[in-house]
């Protein structure tokens, strides 16, 4: 018989760490690599693209971070974190791809 999380407060609050830490820094680092990508795309200097999008990015990790434990479900947190960073590093690949 399994048990659900529900019942295992100890596996669901490591879960929900392991969401925000690890998933809130693979959200992240896709977004900082799209944005520099994008920014230096539209014309911005490399460096002041790359500070711009770790700034932004400092300030959403937090947001992430926050969100991963308010969230109701486990699930749609790592769905989000860990899928939206690998598609936004995804795009940020295509972008480098078409600059070079």
């Amino acid at each position: 018989m399994t048990a659900s999380l529900a019942s295992r407060p100890r596996l669901h609050a490591a879960l929900r760490v392991a969401a925000a830490v690890l998933g809130g820094y693979a959200f992240c680092w896709g977004f900082i690599a799209l944005a520099t990508s994008g920014l230096f795309a539209l014309g911005m200097p490399f460096h002041d693209a790359e500070h711009l999008g770790s700034i932004l990015g400092m300030l959403l990790y937090l947001a992430t971070f926050l969100w991963a434990f308010a969230a109701r479900r486990l699930a749609r947190v790592w769905l989000v974190l860990a899928g939206g960073g690998a598609l936004m590093a995804g795009a940020a690949s295509l972008v480098q791809r078409t600059l070079l």
